[in-house]
């Protein structure tokens, strides 16, 4: 079995699926306006652009997460090894 799918002059991986969207008249123009410029197929730019955002929130959920830690392990531990010692002691 082909590793590709062939149609017309596209190649597609036979991973890809194929999905229907909707856009408003106006932003579908805008990307079209924008694509003429670049030069970049409509999958290509969609792709690239979802790519990005998911990226980007990756990248944020991640210092979210560091900032978390970064807290905890402050110094000594932190707040919880105070608050930890303090129970202790009681």
């Amino acid at each position: 079995m082909p590793a590709v799918i062939t149609i017309g002059n596209t190649v597609y991986p036979r991973s890809v699926a194929k999905v229907m969207i909707s856009i408003p008249d106006d932003v579908l123009k805008r990307i079209d306006d924008h694509l003429k410029e670049t030069g970049e197929s409509r999958s290509g730019f969609l792709r690239r652009l979802a790519e990005t955002e998911i990226r980007t929130n990756e990248a944020e959920e991640r210092k979210y997460f560091e900032d978390l830690l970064r807290k905890a392990t402050a110094p000594m531990g932190g707040d919880a090894v105070r608050m930890i010692r303090e129970d202790r002691e009681r």
